[in-house]
């Protein structure tokens, strides 16, 4: 029968695309390694180049700085807002991005916002006033804004359940990929061709959608409104406990906010400038980042589905939080004149920061948002999540630059994981309380309750 058929689909933790091979018997395939077919990683490449275009967005604005800042004459105001309304753009996109995901299918939600990147990378790479450049970074977030949604979760639609948090953590790693190319090749080239360098992973997806399959998760759910459609999307609701589920989207928020209120998009976003307020070569500190960032971001993939999710991030965590003592307190001797070598703590400061949140928060808040949705609420509830985590950077990145020019040791101190008096233990217990509800919370589901996913 129908009904039994979905239930087999349901209970069964096969992968989602199919073999290379014909397989008879759907509750006959496992998920194993061996699941890891070449339609599954073309599919997964494809998806994650959206994932290095949102990196090229993170990264772009630090190596162009001086750059936009020498060529059209813009005031520290207009440089802010340009730095930071793509994050205003990537709220909005987040905002409709489950109902785009839902109406367009994965692949279709994909392949709108790579329209509205390469028009906003055009629109940079043309501009000749601070209107298009604004125009053009508005129009990349609200493109990142969809993907930041959209790829993690066709990949974790698409991969058996035993690979899934490597694939998906695959995709913050070419968001640092992209970040850290963006670093490397701007101090080489001018800020226009560095723009028109980004519409290249753009190109990349948009041909590549043409070559990959849809999520099949999504086409069940939209391809057949019958008995057996209906009994999986019931099945889901039905065993659904309204309070786990309430306590699922807590910890998809509390992961949000914990991971953009850290300060992260201050660092990404304006990393030259900080090394040179700090008095260290933003050149060397910017290629040292991306030495730590990249290896510390492989090791946290291969680490999520072996030592488990909460572990890593409550080491990140702790990291993060070491990092941001070190930096405020480098900027401290320094305005204090008490220790020549302050630079030199600053870069272990950023580079500790940037490695810790590689490590976890930078991946894992995204593969648990991922993983702890039900399918029939997964565009809605990511939704949220997403545009609380836009909201977040949007506030860091435009805030930044006015706070770091009023008082920069007191902008790292009160950044991120507080490490000074009260603020320090309500933030460190705020920040456990929300890891430590994934131990209770995050046995579920990514289509029904009977799939348990274990994160540790």
């Amino acid at each position: 029968m129908e009904s039994g058929s979905i239930h087999d689909e349901v209970t069964n933790t096969s992968p989602l695309l199919p073999r290379s091979r014909p397989e008879s018997g759907g509750g006959e395939e496992r998920s194993s390694p061996d699941s890891a077919t070449a339609v599954l990683v073309l599919s997964t490449f494809v998806a994650v180049s959206g994932s290095y275009v949102f990196g090229c967005a993170v990264g772009y604005s630090s190596p162009a700085q001086s750059g936009i800042l020498d060529d059209l004459g813009l005031t520290l105001a207009e440089y802010s807002l340009f730095g930071s309304i793509s994050t205003i753009g990537a709220m909005i996109g987040a905002v409709v991005s489950g109902k785009i995901a839902d109406l367009l299918g994965r692949r279709g939600a994909m392949g709108f916002a790579e329209l509205f990147n390469i028009f906003g990378w055009l629109a940079i790479a043309f501009s000749k006033n601070a209107w298009w450049l604004d125009m053009g970074r508005l129009s990349t977030g609200f493109g990142i804004g969809l993907l930041s949604y959209v790829v993690p979760v066709y990949i974790a639609e698409i991969t058996p359940k035993n690979l899934r948090g490597v694939f998906t953590a695959v995709n913050q790693l070419m968001i640092c990929f992209g970040a850290s190319v963006m670093y490397l090749v701007g101090n080489l080239i001018t800020w226009r061709i560095l723009a028109l360098i980004g519409i290249i992973p753009c190109l990349i997806q948009l041909v590549g959608l043409f070559f990959i399959p849809e999520s099949p998760r999504w086409l069940a759910k939209i391809g057949e409104w019958d008995g057996s459609q209906v009994s999986l999307v019931r099945l889901r609701g039905k065993n659904a406990n309204i309070f786990e589920e309430a306590a699922e989207i807590r910890v998809g928020v509390g992961l949000m906010v914990l991971q953009q209120f850290g300060g992260v998009n201050a660092i990404a976003y304006y990393a030259s400038a900080i090394f040179s307020s700090a008095g260290f070569s933003y050149r060397v500190g910017t290629a040292a980042m991306v030495i730590v960032q990249v290896p510390l971001t492989i090791i946290g993939t291969l680490l999520m589905d072996k030592s488990g999710r909460r572990p890593l991030l409550l080491v990140s965590v702790a990291g993060t939080c070491l990092g941001c003592f070190l930096i405020g307190l480098s900027y401290l001797l320094q305005d204090l004149k008490l220790w020549d070598s302050s630079p030199s703590l600053a870069l272990v400061g950023v580079l500790v920061f940037t490695g810790s949140f590689s490590l976890g928060m930078g991946g894992i808040p995204w593969v648990i948002m991922s993983e702890i949705f039900p399918i029939n609420v997964k565009g809605l509830a990511g939704s949220l999540v997403t545009v609380v985590n836009w909201f977040g950077s949007w506030i860091i990145t435009y805030s930044f630059n006015f706070l770091a020019q009023w008082s920069s040791a007191g902008w790292f101190r009160n950044e991120g994981p507080h490490v000074r008096g009260n603020t320090g233990i309500h933030d460190l217990v705020r920040g456990s309380k929300v890891v430590l509800l994934l131990s209770k919370h995050c046995p579920t589901s990514v289509v029904c309750s009977s799939v348990v996913l274990n994160f540790s």
